[in-house]
């Protein structure tokens, strides 16, 4: 099976939701699902999941945590402009491949 286009977003990245019910909040990226496009977000896109006690979990109850958001509604904020950017690829001189910033064109790796 061949490789998908690359995420513009990895794992620590901190994030903007542009879409959605959590649209303009930011958080940092825990984990990426690339086989179904989709990201979970610290604090972000939460959910309450009815849970029975069982060996793990002593106490049953009503739990929040968080829920995968598609990548199409993350924008990257960029550490130099402090803002949600679209995501470029170049290389480098040494021939490794990077992020880059549209809009300052600064080095986001």
């Amino acid at each position: 099976m061949a490789a998908g286009p690359a995420l513009a977003v990895k794992k620590n990245d901190l994030v903007m939701v542009i879409a959605g019910k959590d649209k303009g909040k930011r958080g940092k990226v825990l984990t990426v699902i690339p086989k179904i496009n989709r990201a979970l977000v610290e604090k972000l896109n939460i959910v309450k999941r009815h849970t029975k006690p069982g060996r793990a979990s002593r106490q049953g109850g009503i739990l929040e945590r968080e829920s995968p958001i598609h990548i199409s509604n993350l924008m990257l904020v960029c550490s130099k402009c402090d803002r949600p950017v679209r995501v470029g690829r170049s290389r480098l001189a040494d021939g490794k491949k990077v992020r880059v910033c549209k809009k300052c064109g600064d080095v986001v790796d």
